[in-house]
């Protein structure tokens, strides 16, 4: 079938196509990548004639002009699944609200609990069968777009072609309007570059992993100075499965290590959810059929990440107090990132033959304004920080000191292996507090 004159019948400029957004309208605008353009900044320009529209992205990774024509939130409130830096940013200026979230549930919750009006999101270009293919972020779209009354695609010529998987692509039949920018690029995320401690620490996790391990890493310094060590390394036959695809892997495919031959299911398949990197990186998805993208409820599934042997999840964290409670996405009251999918590869992971989860940090951090330097390892977490991952799924924790295994542990257990691996600095204060918290032993090193 041709399906161009039902394109060129649904074509629109931005300006016409926002025209169907009404006041009070929940707008969708996608994860990462997807997040419009045009749209957005057509959108933007509105505001003098709409009132009360509230709109929902993730890890936002290019300014929002709905956000910048409006300071004073009096007819756009934007609100993020998962904060980006940018994000972050405009929360602290109390321009962003969050959604709290475990990852894995996202699809549930636009198809059970959401309403969309109008969901917008940036797609490739349609194929000779009438399919948009949503690119970098399969995540919760599909979801999001079956529960929208109106979807408008934000056609990118730009964007990389991900094969599936499921759930990648949706046809022209189910969209209303389309939007063209070609003259657009694709928000890249700079490779993070590892300092020393980031090499201490993947050195640590380096060595727990053997042929044949399945590798998920999170984002930031310290995952990705673990996926280049990796690809130094004498493993062999590695395997992917991970919610965010990150150059790691490609340096880990370059050099003939990710090979997805002996996993369980999905053999000889790279699996992946949503991605964000370089163009190198963006350009090895495209039309790739070692890589194959799903949603984030099968992904991030505790259940099917189980099935495969010697899982290996590496993720950060902001601070571990001393029962081993792990907070990653908060400072006390301020929200940093996000849940996202820490809970569910930790889950997973231990539940995997072989398996197991790191949680890498810093032992401490210095305060750029002031010089004074604070333990990442507190007593207990701050009043209102958040729990990403309990004190009952902890398994290693690792930094610049050591790494130490938490399952099955006791409180005073917990609180001597924690403190083993704080900075050596701060290590007496927290054993006082430990004897005050009644979690430390009379034998213990003091």
């Amino acid at each position: 079938m041709n399906y161009i004159h039902e394109y060129q019948e649904k074509l629109r400029t931005p300006e016409a196509a926002v025209k169907v957004v009404q006041s009070g309208d929940w707008v969708d605008y996608g994860f990462g990548t997807n997040q419009p353009i045009l749209l957005d900044e057509a959108l933007a320009k509105r505001k003098p004639e709409l009132q009360d529209i509230k709109i929902r992205g993730a890890l936002t990774l290019k300014p929002r002009q709905i956000v910048s024509a409006d300071l004073k939130r009096e007819c756009f409130t934007y609100c993020s699944w998962h904060f980006s830096g940018y994000d972050r940013q405009l929360h602290d200026r109390n321009l962003c609200s969050f959604i709290p979230m475990i990852y894995r549930n996202m699809p549930r919750y636009y198809r059970n609990e959401l309403v969309v009006d109008v969901a917008m999101i940036c797609v490739a270009p349609m194929d000779k069968h009438g399919y948009f293919n949503f690119s970098l972020s399969t995540s919760a779209t599909q979801a999001a777009l079956e529960t929208a009354k109106i979807v408008i695609v934000e056609v990118n010529e730009q964007f990389p072609r991900a094969l599936g998987g499921r759930e990648e692509c949706i046809h022209i039949s189910e969209v209303d309007y389309i939007v063209e920018s070609n003259q657009i690029g694709i928000p890249e995320l700079p490779v993070a570059v590892p300092d020393e401690i980031d090499e201490k620490v993947a050195r640590l996790i380096v060595e727990e992993v053997v042929d044949r391990s399945i590798l998920q890493l999170g984002i930031g310094g310290m995952p990705n100075a673990v996926g280049n060590l990796i690809a130094e390394s004498d493993v062999k036959d590695l395997g992917m499965h991970t919610e965010m695809l990150v150059d790691a892997y490609l340096a880990m495919y370059k050099k003939g290590k990710l090979t997805n031959k002996y996993k369980q299911i999905d053999k000889g398949k790279s699996v992946w959810n949503f991605s964000a990197g370089s163009r190198e990186l963006y350009d090895w998805i495209d039309q790739n059929p070692f890589l194959a993208v799903y949603p984030v409820e099968y992904t991030n599934d505790p259940a099917v990440i189980r099935q495969l042997d010697h899982f290996i999840s590496v993720n950060n964290c902001v601070e571990v107090d001393l029962y081993g409670q792990i907070s990653s996405e908060s400072s006390g009251i301020r929200q940093i990132s996000g849940t996202g999918g820490q809970l569910d590869f930790v889950t997973g992971a231990y539940l995997s033959r072989g398996g197991k989860s790191f949680i890498c940090f810093r032992s401490s951090y210095t305060n750029k304004k002031t010089g004074v330097m604070s333990s990442c390892v507190v007593p207990t977490l701050p009043a209102g920080g958040i729990v990403t991952a309990p004190r009952t799924q902890a398994h290693y924790l690792v930094n610049e000191w050591g790494k130490v295994n938490l399952a099955g542990c006791s409180t005073w257990e917990r609180a001597e292996k924690i403190i083993s691996i704080a900075h050596p600095n701060f290590q007496n204060e927290l054993i006082q507090h430990a004897e005050q918290m009644k979690i430390w032993r009379r034998s213990n090193k003091r």
